[in-house]
Order: structure tokens, then C-alpha cells, then sequence
């Protein structure tokens, strides 16, 4: 599909979203579809799981502009702790596997125990080094642990990734950027209750900043309550650049220019090449 573009004539990203999931699974080409009609034209899909890994693929082969990051989710960690670098190299052998994770930790639910979801985001982080991959950060309620991690797996190297769904403090974000990595915000800093998130939103380099749905999840005000999908995503935009002061169309250019930079295995269409105007 040619020619796609968000208002404001530049094309958006869906850098993160699951489109595996149960909740997509009776309307795939129309959520796709709608997508391509709001703007969205690339979206970044996750598999949390390496017993869904052919699924996954299977899924982006059908779909030109959907690309694939594969993962062990840190809720999945006791479970697939069999994860090796080799194995995460091997599968992205496959041209449309771009990124590796999603990966981190989450000790809010503790569906693993923190030793194995520390070993599995090492291992990942390993994964993606050598590579040359990004690999996709989950944190929550772990700012301290995962910023050691990421710091001692980096070995003062930068270090290519992504906090996603970013909902922390100004220090993870600082702690991020400093080791090269990108911030993406979800729908979380459209919400009531997110004051402290739309100042981090404020402050994160132009050149770092990404945007994403986490669909199914988190459906972005003047959604909210409804299953989020990749077309929402311009609702976070949109916010995002108020908070910033900058038109709607610049953000949508310059979170597509940064997806395409760390996502640097995607061919990048024309539209979301520099020289493509933006509003």
C-alpha cells in the first residue's frame, strides 16, 4: 500500500503492538486495514513467546507492511527458560524479524520469579548485540534492576533499544538515553491520572522518541475502554505533539524517521524517507 499518511501529511508508526493475540483474531486483514486508512504505515508486532514464533511468522508473511520482534516476555520467564542466544539468532535469520524482545522485567504481577526474568533479559539483550538488533525493554516496578542490567550488559557500549510503553520516572528515562536507547509512549500518557508521564513525554530528545498502541492494551483517550488497535495510535500522537508544542504532522514525521533509524532491517518506503514533506 502506497502513499499512506497520518493528518498532517506525514506517515505514522505502530511500533508496538500484538497482533497475535485472541483479541485480533476474527477481524486481522480489517484491523490492518483500518491502520493503513488512519495513517499507520508500518506497525511492529510482538511475540512474547517462542511456542508462538511460526504463528508470528506465518502472520507478517501475510501482511507487507507488519514486521516482527521476537521474544520471552518476562511474565513467560519460568517457562521458557530454555531461551538461548543461538535460538533468538536463529529465528531472526528471517528477513522480517527486526528486534528482539520483548524482554525485561515486571515485578508488579511476578509471574516469574526475578532470577529467571533477569537471566532471560540478559539473554536477550545478548541476542540483540550480536545482531545488531534493537531489543524491546518491558519494565515495571524494576527501574533500578533493569537500568543494571542494561548498564552492565552494555559494557559502555551504546546500547540500540527501546523502553516500551514507557510509564516510568525521569531517571529511567535519563538512564535510557544515556545508554543510547529510545523512549515510547503508549496511550498511558493520555490519561487523567498521568501528569508525571506527560513531563517525561516533554523532555525525551526529539531524535529518541517513538510512539505505539501496546494493542490490545491501553487504548488511548477519547478511546479508552474500548480493545485498542494499531489505528489509535495517532490519538497518541496527537497528544504527544501538544505536549511538545510542535504540530502533528512534525511528530508523526519524526517518530517515523526513529523507527525506521533503530528498525534499520525494514526497508523504508518513500514516504517516510526525509525528503517525504510533513506538516
Amino acid at each position: 500500500m502506497d502513499g499512506i499518511a497520518a493528518p498532517g501529511g506525514a506517515m505514522l508508526v505502530d511500533s508496538h503492538c500484538h497482533l497475535d493475540f485472541p483479541d485480533f483474531a476474527d477481524e486481522l486483514p480489517d484491523v490492518v486495514a483500518r491502520a493503513h486508512g488512519a495513517g499507520i504505515g508500518q506497525m511492529l508486532t510482538i511475540c512474547t513467546k517462542l511456542a508462538k514464533v511460526e504463528a508470528n511468522l506465518a502472520l507478517v508473511e501475510r501482511f507487507g507492511r507488519v514486521h516482527l520482534a521476537v521474544g520471552v516476555h518476562p511474565h513467560e520467564a519460568d517457562g521458557e527458560g530454555d531461551v538461548t542466544v543461538d535460538r533468538l539468532v536463529e529465528i531472526a535469520r528471517h528477513p522480517k524479524v527486526v528486534g528482539i524482545g520483548e524482554t525485561g522485567l515486571d515485578y508488579f504481577y511476578k509471574h516469574s520469579t526475578p532470577d529467571h526474568q533477569a537471566a532471560s533479559f540478559r539473554t536477550h539483550i545478548r541476542a540483540a548485540k550480536a545482531l545488531g538488533l534493537p531489543v524491546i525493554v518491558h519494565t515495571r516496578d524494576a527501574e533500578a534492576d533493569t537500568l543494571a542490567i542494561l548498564r552492565e550488559e552494555a559494557a559502555g557500549e551504546p546500547l540500540a533499544g527501546v523502553i516500551h510503553c514507557f510509564s516510568g520516572t525521569q531517571d529511567l528515562a535519563d538512564g535510557a538515553l544515556a545508554l543510547g536507547m529510545h523512549i515510547s509512549f503508549s496511550g498511558i500518557v493520555t490519561f487523567k491520572a498521568a501528569d508525571a508521564l506527560r513531563e517525561v513525554a516533554r523532555t525525551v530528545p526529539a531524535d529518541r522518541l517513538l510512539v505505539e498502541t501496546d494493542s490490545p492494551y491501553l487504548a488511548p483517550v477519547p478511546k479508552r475502554g474500548k480493545r485498542n488497535e494499531p489505528a489509535f495510535v495517532a490519538h497518541t500522537a496527537a497528544r504527544v505533539a501538544e505536549l511538545r508544542g510542535v504540530p502533528v504532522g512534525e511528530l508523526a514525521a519524526q517518530t517515523t524517521r526513529n523507527f525506521f533509524a533503530l528498525f534499520a532491517k525494514i526497508p523504508q518506503p518513500a514516504e517516510a524517507r526525509p525528503e517525504a514533506a510533513c506538516g
